[in-house]
């Protein structure tokens, strides 16, 4: 511990003993007197003192003193750091162990614990401490020990009561200080300054937003927030550990062990972390407030990808002196692993390092004479370098072509022999160029000279000229094409005329022109190859006759850099070499004549042929078979051989036309075995990575190789390896490439949208791994990353122009716009149709109404108001027949058929002339049947069937709607909707069903609609009044008619007598008339009622309706016609309805709840009561407020407490039959009655002076014996919401529906449908959002407010759903759990089974049970795995039975019990096992049945028998292997031992006759061809065994006579033959001792060479012996060394001249002479002494390139050059 090294206040004198005693230490421990203090007057120092700390940083201090009586000038003790290692974290502060160690030391009496007190800017290196829990601070010593800090932040150290300064390399006085990147002395290249700024942006579902990644090993974060907003941090390690921290306050703490320091003020966050980060850091923004927040960060990140310098790579030699280098790769700081270059390369800063080159392995070779041998003007190992090997030829001899050469990196090794290296090794110098131009030169052209005179002087003659060839430099030379050489001569004519007979042919030019033109022919050109050049013939020996001629054939070369020609040796040119001598003919030697006598033509082609004679042409030998095997053949040598001397000579010697004809024979006749064909390789799949080749390869085999007919056969006659099919290609990266991915959707269905899709840079490595990169690296164009679709055309539509100007300038008009009817293409264009394709538009669609400013009056500033149509909103039923009504727009009216209809528009601001009329949304105009009048009103004349419908009058922008439906003769209105039309239908289903239809309609939109529908505007009511005014019309028989025959009657009608209308006219009204708001009451309220309730109230509310309209028109009646009466009370007036209506007068008079009972219903029908469970009665109306401080509700409704609530009272109102019980239930849990909590004799609840606890849901729950039902009602205080939570848990496992209340926890089985109900109260009214494991919900899942549906529901569906209520006041959130269970379902296998198997060995059986039970029989004593495959969720557990009861025999349950293992199955009887799966959502039984059977060895049956006649004939018996009876494979057996088998003696009879045969005798010859001998006899064995000779015949019966001859060893005799000895002149191995050799082959004794492999068996003559030459009479000759290079150090040479020299004559010859002795040394090392004040200069010639390669910093380059390097 780092406390134990410090001593008590006692040692701080130890400095000041020691400079007092300092002249005593003893003289063994000073170290030796150095140069400097020799003449000075300090002794040495002395050796440094053990260190002041074992880590953190401490300090060591060394000692001298002074020699002298005087002052010595300097100091006796220096300092330095040492221990400088990071303490471990349970070591502690080194200030606080210091004052720490006072504690058990009183101060003042006391004993204190002591805490230090750093960073003190006055003297920073006392020790003062505080008291713990005190003000007491006290300078306990005036300094601390030797290393302690300065300050915490620092790294300066206290020493000797002195702070010092160090730098971060830990050295005293250094000002080395760390960069931004944290690298000491560094130059900030590791990491690139990030600063920005981020502003937030506002959204409702957005509550928070990142504003910056901060990597790992990022260091000086600074963050500093400006607004409302509030920061927080996410972390993730490089472990992939994930945290948050809400930096809720100020204060500095650890996060993810790095440390940060928060602000937090209130307008504004400041963060700090100092780094280097430990983790990966997210800054994060949490939104608090409207207004806008802005974030400035900035910090210093670690350049992740860089440069790394590998290690020195393996010494170039192993001894006697080489060198090695070193790299760079690029390294990924934060995988610790090597990565490709390319993630270096893409940082700017990232700068490779150049490799660095050091010398190696100094020691001398053991195996040489211990020096390198190395150029004497160098001392050490040449570096590597480039060489190249000679230009090739140039591609063109002339007009400009090219040359390569090949350049590899080379070094010389201790012999100076060199071998290729790595070419890294050669990057310190430019690598030399491989092409380059050459022959840039024009080609020689042909150059032609002036023609000669014609050869006659009359006549036609022949003239000459001279054409040259002439290169660049108009030398003539060859070269040029002689297909484009001009030609030499040509015929003339001389007009002279000729006097004498003309000449046959032409006369030839004189001899002068003739030879120059051959000669110029026959010149040979000299290349860049060695070549032979033949010179001029000479003259011919002879003036006349046959003479010869001689010429010089030189080997010549053209030198290509210096375009000169250079002479060979003879044997460097290849070729045959030309003739130098030939025969030539002077012509007759007797006088001029041309013609000559037959002895001198003789004599002349004589000696010709006795020239040509000399060189003859004959066969040497044959050519290889052209074939290895099916038959090739083998073609005779035909060569130009000189007879004299038996050499080759060039074929132009021979005559040609003597040439022999070709010869051929056939050769490798055996058949060829059957062998691979192999096709050719495909091309690469890939171009780069890694790709693939095939290529087909079959057996096959060759019939006849005339016909080339072959077959396939089976790949296993082939007897070789088959070759690979597959092979790979092009295994190296590919260049980054764009990689694009899938298109995305369209953005339309239909006509022209477009396609959009991602690209991604990656680089296909050559082990076909994909790497993604930066875009940057991706040279190329980056593909398209968006497409038009290729959708099909769109259904029809409307084109709508814009709006025109309004119709006025000021005021109130109108816009109009026009429409055309078109088709988009699939192709984005689009055609225009016929309008009647596209569907109705309506005419309002067309025009509106527009406003702008006021329009300005003088006589009258009052404001244009809008034109207003004055609507009556009421419903008409007409009762009796009327020729003609009258009526005002903005109601319903349901009449009668043939009833004249006269409907008024009265407007206001608004001309009636311009008043316009639709029908259905189209236009109307004037007709016989209807009339549309100028006046604002329009007429239908006697309505029929096709008149229903709506009916609008617009006025400007104003508009209104009346409806027109016909009463039929069945009391069903016509044109109302499906389900509603027909009167059966009305009677066979109940209310209930009839609504069906539009319940969703009414409840999701009339009632949870919008706000406006709320208030009590209707969505599209007109199939609710159709339904409630045909229950008025079934109340009585109403005068009406049948729509279909309605036309028909009207002349019965007619005729009906007026009397009879009279008699009726006062009975009913002709038009019962009620307003639109009456009705839209009754809808509310049915909507409310349970269902089984809404007949019942269907049935109350048409009474009440009817009893209104009735009694309202016999008042208006009474007013009219009797105005003098009295009114008579409403309730005596018998109103003219039928008995059903008449009977419930009574209860139509009170106003009370019960009045409107199905009780009050049914006693007045008189009808027995069935019985039916508890209904609680819904009603709509809102709380009433019965004064100030009472509030009385229904329930359904809220009620909302204020300060001056006293009272609180709850209606619950149900019906039943037993009547139901009510109780009262506060958020699930029962109410307790107190005084404050009463329950009234109606069972209302009364709440006297409400509390803020009284809050919640109360729920009223009916119930009798036949059910339940129950209904709340919320009290809340204007505030927060409130919903309607529950904790309880529901499992549902078989229904395919189930409703839960939000807070429970829902456990359900797939594909149930599954609503959650969240009741929301509160004042204001909240908002309801639901969530998905606190992801929002989009509005698709939701029914409609409160409720969410989850519809078949999966496993996907699994999570935590919450429901948020929110209003001004605040928020509050209920979850539910959804868990789908899944019931036991079987597998199909067990992996665990197979696991099991492979560790329990073979031995084991193993089975799965199934639901419908498996069968397996085993033997008695074995053990069997039975595996139980099921799954389900959550996870079955399993249960194991045997014959439905728990197990009781001996087993294992292994892999969590789906496994059961019986280890001896004898211990059960024969029975069923099961294995029974259990979890919430059900069970799963699986069975297998096992059955003990042993198997058996049988022996009942006899294989055939072994012989069929003689005395050896034998039976065994067949072993076979039985279960049961059955045979089965002989392996179930392997374990049972095998019964004893004895054979049966069989077929022991006398064989019939037959040949018996002796052994072929040897063969009379070894080769060349002999014969061989057996004998054949007739013999038959008997039963007994033994032999009877017989006769011939009786075997020649059975079958042919064997042959007792044959030939044999027919192969040619052969010997080995040899040739003569060549001459002495091979490899010399010893003095005077060399080499010679000679041919051996092979040939048969009539001298025909033969293959050496049939000369095998006979022993071998030599080839080779050693002989004596004089040549080998050689030595090594050395000089005498030269002088020293240097007079002392360690890197002086001498060198001296080793010749290989003949013994005789003492001249040198080639040196691989005398390369059977060691070769001296030739250099070695000399005066390696020290050096003392040598001047300082240059021992090696490369100082200058060591000093352009940067290498004077290594020591053994800053010696040899110390000169260069010393240089500024």
């Amino acid at each position: 511990m780092e406390g134990c090294r410090w001593a008590t206040a006692g040692t701080l004198l130890l400095a000041s003993l020691i400079l007092v005693n300092a002249i005593s230490f003893p003289q063994s421990s000073r170290t030796a007197r150095s140069e400097e203090d020799r003449d000075s007057l300090w002794d040495a120092w002395g050796s440094w003192s053990e260190c002041s700390r074992t880590c953190g940083g401490g300090a060591s201090y060394s000692l001298r003193r002074c020699l002298s009586s005087k002052t010595c000038e300097g100091r006796n003790i220096r300092y330095r750091t040492c221990s400088n290692v990071d303490c471990p974290p349970e070591a502690g502060d080194f200030r606080a162990q210091q004052c720490s160690a006072h504690n058990d030391v009183k101060y003042q009496g006391q004993f204190y614990e002591w805490l230090p007190i750093s960073n003190d800017p006055d003297n920073p290196c006392s020790l003062k401490c505080q008291a713990r829990g005190a003000a007491l601070v006290v300078e306990l010593a005036p300094k601390v020990l030797d290393g302690t800090r300065c300050y915490t932040e620092s790294l300066d150290m206290c020493i000797s009561g002195l702070c010092q300064i160090v730098g971060c390399d830990r050295q005293l006085g250094s000002a080395v200080k760390e960069d931004n990147c944290g690298v000491c002395n560094g130059d900030g290249s590791t990491c690139r300054l990030v600063r920005g700024q981020y502003k937030s942006q506002l959204s409702a579902n957005k509550l928070d937003d990142t504003v910056v990644a901060v990597p790992y090993g990022s260091r000086q974060v600074r963050l500093v927030l400006k607004g409302p907003d509030h920061l927080y941090l996410e972390t993730k390690t490089l472990q992939g550990v994930k945290s948050e921290n809400s930096l809720s306050s100020t204060g500095s703490f650890l996060v993810e062990n790095s440390s940060i320091d928060f602000q937090k003020f209130p307008d504004k966050e400041i963060l700090r972390m100092s780094g280097p980060l430990n983790a990966d850091f997210t800054i994060k923004i949490r939104y608090a407030g409207a207004a806008d927040s802005s974030v400035q960060f900035i910090f210093y990140q670690p350049i992740v990808h860089r440069w790394r310098e590998t290690d020195f790579f393996p010494c170039s030699a192993s001894c006697g002196g080489g060198y090695q280098l070193t790299s760079a790769e690029c390294f990924d700081l934060r995988s610790n692993r090597v990565v490709a270059d390319q993630y270096c390369h893409y940082y700017p800063e990232n700068i490779k390092p150049k490799p660095k080159l050091q010398e190696c392995n100094l020691d001398p070779c053991p195996a040489s004479d211990g020096y390198k041998q190395i150029m004497p003007y160098d001392l050490y190992h040449p570096l590597p370098r480039w060489e190249s090997t000679p230009w090739t030829a140039c591609s063109s001899s002339c007009g400009g072509g090219i040359q390569s050469r090949s350049v590899s990196c080379v070094e010389e090794d201790i012999q100076g022999h060199i071998s290729p290296v790595e070419e890294w090794k050669c990057m310190y110098t430019p690598k030399m160029p491989v092409v380059q131009p050459c022959n840039i030169f024009d080609c020689p052209k042909w150059l032609a000279q002036e023609w000669s005179p014609c050869t006659v002087t009359c006549g036609q003659g022949l003239r000459y000229r001279v054409v040259l060839c002439i290169d660049h430099r108009g030398m003539h030379t060859g070269g040029c094409s002689p297909k484009t050489k001009p030609h030499v001569k040509e015929e003339c004519i001389v007009p002279t005329p000729c006097y004498k007979p003309k000449e046959k042919l032409p006369v030839e030019a004189k001899l002068p022109w003739y030879k120059q033109a051959q000669e110029l022919e026959e010149g040979a050109v000299v290349s860049e190859e060695p070549s032979f050049i033949p010179e001029a013939w000479s003259t011919c020996s002879v003036t006349c006759g046959v003479g010869s001629q001689v010429r010089l054939v030189k080997c010549q070369v053209l030198l290509s850099f210096s375009q000169s020609v250079a002479d060979l040796p003879i044997d460097e040119c290849e070729g045959p070499k030309p003739v130098s001598q030939r025969a030539c003919y002077s012509g007759p030697c007797s006088g001029d004549a041309a013609e000559h006598t037959p002895e001198e033509t003789e004599l002349l082609y004589g000696s010709l042929q006795e020239f040509d004679e000399l060189y003859d042409w004959e066969y040497e030998g044959f050519t290889e078979c052209s074939e290895s095997c099916g038959g090739g053949v083998q073609e005779a040598v035909v060569t130009c051989l000189n007879k004299q001397t038996r050499e080759t000579a060039d074929e132009t010697l021979c005559v040609t036309s003597r040439r022999p004809p070709q010869l051929l024979k056939a050769c490798s006749l055996d058949p060829c075995p059957p062998r691979w064909e192999i096709g050719k390789w495909s091309t690469c799949s890939l171009t780069c990575g890694v790709g693939l080749q095939t290529r087909d390869v079959f057996c096959s085999h060759l019939l006849s190789r005339e016909t080339n007919e072959t077959v396939i056969l089976a790949d296993e006659l082939c007897y070789k390896p088959k070759p690979s099919l597959v092979q790979a290609c092009n295994r190296f990266d590919c260049p980054p490439s764009w990689y694009p991915t899938e298109w995305q959707e369209c953005s339309q269905t239909c006509g022209s949208g477009f396609q959009k899709r991602d690209t991604l840079c990656k680089q296909r490595l050559a082990d076909g791994s994909l790497l993604e990169l930066p875009e940057t690296f991706c040279s190329m164009p980056r593909p398209v990353t968006q497409q038009v679709c290729k959708n099909e055309d769109c259904p029809n539509e409307w084109l709508l122009s814009d709006w025109t100007q309004c119709s006025v300038s000021c005021g109130e008009g109108t816009q109009s716009r026009n429409a055309i009817c078109r088709k988009v293409l699939k192709t984005g264009g689009f055609v225009i149709i016929n309008s009647s394709l596209c569907p109705p538009l309506p005419f309002s669609s067309l025009i509106r109404p527009c406003a702008l400013d006021t329009c300005a009056r003088h006589n009258r500033p009052a404001h244009k108001q809008s034109p207003h149509i004055m609507a009556v909103k009421k419903v008409y039923i007409q009762t009796r027949k009327q020729k003609k009504l009258h009526f005002i727009v903005g109601g319903y009216a349901y009449l009668l058929p043939k009833t004249s209809v006269i409907l008024r528009c009265p407007t206001r601001r608004f001309r009636k002339s311009m008043i316009t009329w639709e029908k259905d949304d189209k236009r109307l105009v004037s007709s016989a049947h209807i009339t549309i009048a100028p006046y604002g009103y329009m007429k239908i004349h006697r309505l029929k069937p096709s008149d229903t419908g709506t009916y609008t009058c617009t006025a400007g922008p104003a508009l209104e709607h009346f409806v027109i439906k016909l009463i039929g003769n069945k009391k069903i209105i016509a044109g109302q909707p499906t389900g509603i039309r027909e009167e059966e239908a009305m009677r066979k289903v109940s209310l209930n069903q009839a609504l069906r239809t539009e319940e969703k309609h009414i409840n999701g939109i009339l009632f949870n609609g919008s706000k406006a529908e709320k208030r009590g505007h209707l969505a599209d009511p007109s199939r609710w009044y159709d339904y409630i005014v045909s229950r008025v019309l079934q109340h009585r028989g109403w005068p009406g008619e049948n729509l279909e025959s309605w036309e028909a009657q009207e002349s019965m009608e007619r005729n009906t007598s007026s009397e009879e209308d009279q008699s009726r006219e006062y009975s009913l009204p002709f038009t019962l008339v009620t307003e639109q708001e009456r009705l839209d009451d009754i809808i509310r309220n049915l909507s409310q009622q349970p269902e089984e309730l809404k007949d019942v109230y269907t049935e109350q509310l048409v009474v009440q309706l009817a009893h209104e309209v009735f009694k309202s028109h016999w008042e208006h009646q009474e007013s009219v016609l009797k105005p003098s009466r009295q009114r008579v009370d409403s309730t005596s007036v018998e109103y003219p309805l039928n008995r059903h209506v008449s009977g419930l007068t009574s209860s139509l008079r009170t106003s009370s709840a019960e009045a409107f009972l199905p009780t009050s219903v049914d006693l007045a029908n008189g009808l027995h009561r069935p019985h039916q469970k508890p209904a609680i009665l819904r009603k709509i109306s809102a709380a009433q407020q019965l004064s100030a401080s009472e509030v009385v509700t229904h329930l359904g409704q809220t009620v909302v407490l204020a300060s001056g609530t006293l009272s609180v009272l709850l209606h619950c109102e149900a019906v039943g039959n037993p009547k139901p019980t009510i109780s009262w239930a506060k958020n699930g849990e029962e109410v307790k009655y107190n005084d404050r909590m009463l329950l009234q004799p109606d069972d209302s609840l009364q709440i006297l002076a409400p509390v803020e606890a009284d809050v919640g849901f109360y729920a009223c729950n009916a119930s009798n014996a036949l059910g339940s039902d129950s209904v709340s009602i919320a009290v809340t205080l204007a505030g927060k919401p409130l919903i309607k939570a529950s904790r309880a848990t529901v499992i549902n496992t078989e229904s395919p529906a189930v409703t839960v209340d939000i807070g429970s926890t829902v456990k359900t089985i797939q594909r149930a449908n599954v609503t959650i109900s969240c009741q929301v109260a509160g004042v204001p009214e909240a908002e309801v959002t639901w969530f998905k494991n606190k992801v929002k919900l989009s509005s698709a899942h939701h029914l409609h407010d409160g409720l969410l549906l989850i519809a078949n529901v999966s496993l996907s569906d699994q999570g935590l759903y919450s429901c948020k209520a929110a209003n001004l006041r605040g928020e509050v959130t209920e979850s539910s759990q959804l868990l789908v269970l899944e019931p036991p379902q079987p597998l199909p296998y067990l992996e665990e089974l197979t696991a099991e198997l492979s560790s329990s060995g073979t031995s084991t059986h193993s089975v799965l049970t199934s639901p419908s039970g498996t069968k397996m029989t085993i033997s008695p004593g074995s053990s069997v795995l039975i595996g139980c495959a099921v799954d389900g969720h959550p996870t079955p557990n399993i249960t194991w039975l045997y014959s439905g009861e728990p197990l009781s025999v001996r087993h294992q349950l292994l892999a969590a019990g789906r496994i059961l293992q019986i280890l001896n199955i004898s211990d059960a009887p024969d029975g069923e096992f099961s294995c029974l799966a259990q979890n919430e959502a059900g069970s799963l039984i699986q069975k297998t049945s096992l059955a003990i059977q042993e198997y058996r060895w049988s022996v009942d049956k006899l294989v055939a028998c072994s012989a069929s006649c003689g005395h050896k004939g034998v039976q065994l018996p067949q072993l076979r292997c039985l279960l049961d009876g059955a045979e089965v494979n002989i392996s179930h057996c392997k374990e049972k031992p095998k019964p004893a088998l004895q054979p049966i003696a069989c077929n022991r009879r006398d064989c019939p006759s037959r040949w018996m045969v002796t052994s072929w005798s040897p063969c009379t010859r070894s080769c060349g061809g002999g014969i061989q001998m057996r004998r054949v006899t007739c013999q038959r064995l008997t039963a007994k065994g033994s032999s009877v000779p017989m006769s011939n015949e009786a075997c020649a019966q059975v079958s042919k006579h064997p042959v007792d001859t044959q030939n044999c060893n027919r192969q040619p005799c052969v010997e080995w033959v040899a040739s003569s000895w060549s001459q002495c002149n091979g490899p010399c191995i010893g003095p005077r001792l060399a080499v010679q050799h000679r041919q051996v082959f092979c040939q048969t004794k009539d001298g025909t060479s033969v293959s050496s492999d049939q000369c095998s068996a006979l022993p071998r003559p030599l080839s080779t012996q050693n002989c004596w030459s004089d040549i080998c009479g050689v030595h090594w000759r050395v000089s005498l060394w030269t002088v020293c290079t240097a007079t002392c150090g360690n890197y002086g040479f001498q060198s001296r001249r080793v010749d290989c020299v003949h013994i005789r004559t003492n001249k040198p010859v080639l040196e691989h002479h005398c390369s059977w002795r060691p070769r001296p040394a030739n250099w070695q090392r000399c005066n390696i002494t020290p050096c003392e004040n040598a001047e300082c200069r240059d021992t090696t010639r490369y100082c200058e390139k060591v000093k352009q390669l940067k290498l004077c910093q290594l020591t053994q380059f800053k010696s040899r050059c110390c000169g260069t390097c010393g240089k500024s």
